[in-house]
């Protein structure tokens, strides 16, 4: 009985995680403002259900199941990586095509002097 209320918190706690984020993907406007919405709801949603999914398999075959810690590093270590891939491109994109609300590649800080060059 115990194993499963945490199984089914964990599943609630990552499946509402993983809600929340599509919600602030759903609910933001510009691709820049979306981008960071779904990387947290995808990488905490998938500790919520990875940590119920290990409870789970570790009571059922009555040993320790931690495979699911090498999905979550996975998960942890290529969501925000993809999605500052894909940030840079569209940031290239507008920049090369002059969209007027996107700032230049040259950051002036003191008259003369750039902080990032073209």
């Amino acid at each position: 009985m115990w194993a499963a209320l945490l199984v089914s918190f964990f599943l609630l706690l990552g499946a509402g995680l993983s809600l929340l984020g599509t919600v602030g993907f759903l609910r933001f406007k510009s691709f820049y403002e979306r981008l960071h919405a779904p990387t947290l709801g995808t990488s905490w949603g998938t500790g919520g259900i990875l940590t119920a999914s290990m409870i789970f398999f570790t009571v059922t075959e009555g040993r320790p199941v931690f495979h699911e810690i090498l999905i979550g590093i996975f998960v942890t270590v290529t969501t925000p990586v993809t999605l500052m891939l894909l940030a840079r491109a569209a940031l290239h994109r507008d920049r090369s095509e002059n969209d007027p609300t996107v700032p230049s590649a040259s950051i002036l800080t003191k008259p003369g002097k750039t902080v990032i060059g073209d």
